[in-house]
């Protein structure tokens, strides 16, 4: 038994390439804290995926910093499923970079697997867009097959069904995108998928539980879990109309969401997960869009209204998409078996889904803006670089952090950032407040910093960072000064001076 043959597309470093970025100029994209795509010119200098910023700044001072923007990655890509669309239906998006159609129909409609993976190639290459081609047993192994046309010369690759097992085992584990788990598995002396491969399922399905099990099943040259079989008289589709029809996306996310806890509902009865859902919409003159979207794992409620999000964003900026929205359906495209949670053998829960199931029940109990997560946003105070975004969305209307912004005071980030700045005075060594002229001087250096019944000797000190904002709106005017100053009782404090005022703003200690 083999996997189904997949033409994947794969468009390296898309979400630099979306951003408009030249791959000739350092750059790299930020998520969570760790590199999650770099140009070509990074990883010249040592940058890689994965990466904290801070070692990637030490191969690369001086590389530019982008947020993730899913969003505009999405809105961006659509022109190459378009393209993709021209001559293989049912094109399934893995995720804005990386899509796969069945390559069954339309190897046999053009007359071969290498006459159509050309001309998809040939077609996104015209829309000046760098690409790579594979086919292969499953999306996993074209996934692969792609990423290693693109060192060839014609950028593809066709791996026939009878050499899948021999392609794929060479690759090392770190390949499956199971990072925790490969870590266990190379310490253990497995180190490709052929290593992987070589074991009995029901040994690692034991050992490893279900990861483990879809690892093998990749390893293999599988799909990621086995096909389930469904009555033909099953509708397993949520709809939902909209009445009056709307013209903004929020409405149908939050229908999207709500859909598609009803369309897990009714898998849930019958022991089926879903891993690629199709999302189709009508308008009010009479539009009809449909897209497949697949997830490496299983698609969750919020996962599946995110995509919705983006995929409407792109459409709309596309102007594939001009009505009002007067109908939503999702329907489950491909599913499997759910096999449920199990605690691996070194114990570890899946703690993100319990996280995300617990922050969802909380927002339909409490309101969508109930639990919010810290993002990175631009400014120049403390209370400014971070914005609070509500569990499940990605978009914020913060500025972005990667602006310059005069006047910020350099990292390290302060620890505390207190929610209303605390008033304090700050004196020279005569008892007289310190004050910062226009010229940004300081009158005299400080002795002393009062908190209250506090009063704390300044043992260090540096600044100001004089800040001028909405200097052209006077009612929204604003001039500070901030300094770093440290005291005899060890804590390290940020200070703001605005209208001769002192305050405390945060501490670092």
């Amino acid at each position: 038994m083999t996997a189904p043959r997949a033409l994947v597309v794969w468009c390296p470093d898309w979400p630099l390439t979306a951003a408009g970025t030249d791959p000739a100029v350092p750059a790299l994209v930020l998520a969570s804290g760790r590199v999650s795509a770099c140009t070509a010119a990074a990883r010249a200098t040592g940058v890689r995926r994965g990466q904290r910023l801070r070692d990637a700044q030490r191969y690369c001072p001086d590389v530019a910093v982008l947020d993730e923007d899913p969003e505009g990655e999405t809105r961006a890509f659509e022109q190459v499923v378009a393209v993709i669309e021209q001559s293989c239906p049912r094109v399934e998006v893995i995720r804005p970079g990386l899509a796969a159609v069945p390559a069954r129909g339309p190897s046999r409609y053009f007359g071969g697997e290498e006459i159509v993976a050309g001309m998809v190639r040939d077609a996104v290459l015209e829309r000046d867009f760098v690409c790579a081609v594979g086919v292969a047993d499953g999306t996993f192994a074209a996934d692969l097959a792609a990423r290693a046309a693109f060192e060839a010369d014609d950028g593809i690759r066709l791996v026939p069904s009878a050499s899948t097992a021999g392609f794929l085992a060479p690759h090392p584990v770190p390949v499956l995108e199971m990072p925790e788990l490969a870590g266990v598995l190379v310490r253990l002396g497995i180190r490709t998928l052929g290593d992987l491969a070589a074991l009995s399922m029901r040994d690692v399905l034991g050992r490893f539980g279900s990861e483990g099990a879809v690892a093998h099943r990749l390893a293999t040259g599988l799909e990621a879990r086995p096909p389930a079989a469904r009555s033909p008289g099953d509708d397993l589709s949520a709809q939902f109309e909209f009445d009056p029809p709307i013209d903004q996306s929020e409405p149908a996310v939050f229908a999207a969401k709500s859909l598609a806890d009803l369309m897990h509902a009714k898998l849930g009865e019958r022991g089926l997960a879903c891993v690629r859902v199709e999302v189709e919409v009508s308008t009010a003159d009479g539009q009809s869009r449909s897209r497949l979207w697949r997830h490496d794992g299983l698609l969750s409620s919020l996962a599946v209204a995110e995509r919705v999000r983006w995929q409407l964003d792109a459409w709309r900026t596309a102007g594939q998409l001009t009505g009002s929205l007067t109908h939503l359906t999702l329907a489950p495209d491909q599913v499997v078996i759910d096999t449920g949670r199990q605690l691996t053998l070194w114990g570890q829960t899946e703690n993100d889904e319990e996280v995300s199931r617990a922050a969802t029940r909380i927002q339909v109990m409490l309101g969508h803006t109930a639990v919010t997560r810290p993002r990175l946003a631009g400014g120049r105070g403390p209370s400014e670089q971070v914005a609070r975004v509500p569990w499940g969305d990605t978009a914020i209307a913060a500025l972005p952090a990667d602006r310059p912004w005069p006047g910020r005071v350099p990292q390290p980030a302060p620890a505390v950032v207190h929610p209303a700045p605390l008033p304090v005075r700050l004196v020279d060594a005569s008892g007289t407040s310190v004050t910062v002229s226009g010229r940004s001087v300081v009158s005299a250096p400080p002795s002393r910093l009062v908190l209250g019944k506090e009063h704390l000797a300044v043992t260090g000190w540096t600044g100001p960072w004089p800040v001028r904002e909405y200097w052209w709106d006077r009612s929204r005017s604003r001039r500070c000064a901030r300094f770093q100053v440290a005291t005899d009782d060890g804590r390290a404090w940020l200070l703001v001076v605005e209208q001769g005022e002192w305050f405390a703003e945060a501490t670092y200690t």
